[in-house]
């Protein structure tokens, strides 16, 4: 359903680095960055995006004022790749807001961890997985 998104950044280097951490377990790397030179307002406002090889999925986006925190969640293959996303996370200067775990509210296979990044947003990954 989803082609790609993006998040914005007010220290894009830091979320950068962040999502390039969290991402490393799930298997997702830089695929495309440069520098919006056409953007006559802010001509030096960089950018990335993250995914699998040769598919620009998540953006990170330089912005000069911060915008509305939001929830993203990222599917993980396995439980062990969602705990990796939250070590990474935490290692990379995240914050926890919601250690590695089952969330039977949303089914009974339902192992998720969340973060808040660099700017405030709620990340998560999630494996809807019976551990194996």
């Amino acid at each position: 359903m989803i082609d790609h998104l993006s998040t914005y950044a007010t220290n894009f280097s830091a979320t950068k680095e962040f999502y390039r951490s969290v991402f490393e377990p799930l298997g997702y790397t830089i695929q495309m960055e440069f520098v919006a030179e056409w953007n006559t307002d802010f001509p030096t406002q960089r950018m990335c995006a993250f995914g699998p090889s040769d598919r620009p999925i998540f953006w990170v986006i330089e912005t000069q004022t911060p915008y509305t925190p939001r929830h993203i969640a990222f599917s993980a293959p396995t439980r062990a790749t969602v705990e990796a996303f939250y070590d990474a996370g935490m290692k990379a200067g995240g914050m926890d807001n919601g250690k590695p775990g089952l969330r039977p509210m949303y089914h009974n296979h339902y192992f998720g961890a969340f973060l808040i990044d660099p700017d405030g947003n709620n990340i998560e990954a999630v494996c809807h997985h019976p551990e194996s």
